[in-house]
């Protein structure tokens, strides 16, 4: 698939605990190329809807397998609507993901949920998934706060797999001695940019997913825009050579919209305010092509 068949964006998200339904999983199209505007799919139902753990998802992420025959949709295992223990859910939350597979993006498989993370942690938080060509395995990655430790903060922990149903031991991926979330990343001229949520917003640069010594571009995005940030999306535009990298200033005014032409620089543009009949939260964009936004336009229409 090349970017010539690129038609569009599809943004799956969770919109909150507020919401008594507000922790399921929800679609929005792009008006065409344009990843600035958002029509909300499905009337602003949800679209695939947890029923196994604790029965609310969050943070999903969607990743076109290596073939591009399937479709894997992985998300959080939590639901904070009702309860709203925090302490809970970092510390005593689900060590399971759950999984969805499609051909099509519109007929979805029964939901699975697959315990990935360690005895010892507390949580398993916005897992995504990563392609690796070099070892020609998907890595899902994650953060978990490990009791056995003694720490008190987030690491990045990753499990490795070929099916999304066999899966490795988990390994921790970073761990910089102060909680580290919401971890995402892009690959780039045989280069990963890495993003996650820190203090703040940072961006890092690999040569390799699994390289020991990133190298930080910018430790934080967020300073000169917004107030603060968390839930980073980065994707690359369907139409030129350019970057977009959505952060969720929480509580605010939610997420707002970056652009870079230069993804080793470090430096990014602050965009006109997106425009959203809704207000997502941590969640992922997927290009699509023309076939996939018609499919899904024609399904699930308001």
């Amino acid at each position: 698939m090349t970017e010539k068949h690129l038609a569009g964006y599809l943004f799956a998200y969770f919109k909150g605990e507020p919401y008594p339904n507000g922790e399921q999983i929800y679609f929005a199209l792009s008006k065409g190329n344009n990843p600035l505007e958002w029509e909300e799919l499905n009337g602003g139902k949800p679209i695939l809807t947890s029923h196994l753990g604790e029965k609310g998802v969050r943070d999903p992420f969607i990743i076109r397998s290596v073939d591009g025959e399937r479709f894997y949709l992985i998300a959080t295992d939590l639901k904070i609507h009702g309860n709203g223990d925090w302490e809970r859910a970092v510390k005593q939350g689900s060590r399971s993901i759950m999984i969805w597979e499609s051909s099509d993006l519109v007929n979805w498989s029964q939901q699975r949920m697959v315990e990935i993370a360690p005895p010892d942690a507390g949580c398993t938080w916005a897992p995504e998934v990563f392609y690796d060509k070099n070892i020609d395995e998907y890595i899902i990655f994650w953060a978990s706060m490990l009791t056995k430790e003694e720490t008190d903060y987030h690491q990045i922990l990753s499990v490795r797999t070929r099916d999304f149903v066999h899966f490795s031991n988990p390994e921790v991926l970073i761990d910089y001695d102060y909680s580290i979330i919401d971890t995402t990343v892009i690959e780039h001229n045989e280069e990963i940019f890495r993003f996650s949520k820190g203090k703040n917003v940072i961006q890092e640069k690999g040569s390799a997913f699994f390289d020991s010594s990133f190298t930080l571009l910018n430790e934080n995005i967020e300073q000169e825009f917004m107030e603060r940030g968390e839930g980073p999306i980065v994707f690359k535009s369907n139409i030129e050579e350019k970057w977009y990298l959505f952060i969720d200033e929480y509580g605010l005014r939610g997420y707002l919209p970056l652009e870079t032409t230069d993804l080793n620089s470090g430096k990014w543009k602050m965009l006109s305010p997106l425009s959203f009949p809704f207000k997502p939260r941590h969640g992922s964009v997927l290009p699509i092509t023309e076939q996939e936004y018609k499919q899904l336009k024609i399904q699930f229409s308001n």
